[in-house]
């Protein structure tokens, strides 16, 4: 099982934080900067999985569960990989492949790829729909439901552009799609979208 999905940047900032298992938010916070501290003082080159440090699994562990008796349920692996300043991060429990997960996030970051044309981190922080849409359609409850790219592209995008419609501005007539992203980037960095920008004689009585 999956336990949850975290992507920060180089200087351990969260861009995305998804968990299966419910985890208090002390916890969690704790859990987020321990595995930034573990895989950032990682060296080039090193293995792209490792185990979950001792106390932040037990921290993980149903209360119901003997703390004497291994179980196949806790949270027990760190996979990652490096992406420029993003590092991409599946905590898992044994029962996952850690090959398996390395390709998942490889194809997740391809479908970013695919629909933000050349992704970065500007993409992540205002499009966080797509992120969290793309990844809903890779996973569903801690469970891998889908790694082929094609698909995952096109349920992303159909989500999202659902999403889209439903917010749909009643003064622009359009809402907010993956093709019409609020935020577009030029050579001047990025900018609000003028599709989106109403003039001074849309907004008069």
């Amino acid at each position: 099982m999956i336990n949850a999905v975290l992507v920060f940047n180089n200087a351990g900032q969260p861009r995305l934080t998804k968990f299966y298992t419910q985890l208090e938010t002390s916890v969690q916070q704790r859990l987020i900067s321990e595995i930034f501290t573990l895989v950032s003082n990682r060296a080039p080159g090193s293995c792209n999985f490792l185990p979950l440090p001792p106390l932040l699994s037990s921290q993980s562990t149903p209360s119901h569960a003997a703390s004497t008796t291994p179980s196949n349920d806790v949270p027990s692996l760190v996979t990652y990989r490096h992406y420029a300043t993003l590092y991409f991060i599946i905590i898992s429990t044994s029962t996952e492949s850690p090959l398996a997960l390395i390709d998942l996030i490889q194809v997740y970051v391809e479908a970013l790829d695919r629909l933000f044309e050349n992704v970065c981190e500007l993409d992540l922080i205002f499009n966080f729909e797509t992120l969290h849409a793309t990844l809903s359609e890779m996973i569903v409850g801690g469970v891998v439901v889908e790694t082929g790219l094609d698909k995952v592209v096109d349920g992303a995008w159909e989500g999202v552009s659902r999403h889209g419609q439903a917010g749909e501005s009643l003064e622009t007539g359009q809402g907010i799609s993956p093709k019409h992203p609020l935020w577009t980037r030029s050579a001047y960095g990025w900018a609000l979208n003028p599709e989106f920008l109403l003039l001074d004689d849309d907004i008069k009585a």
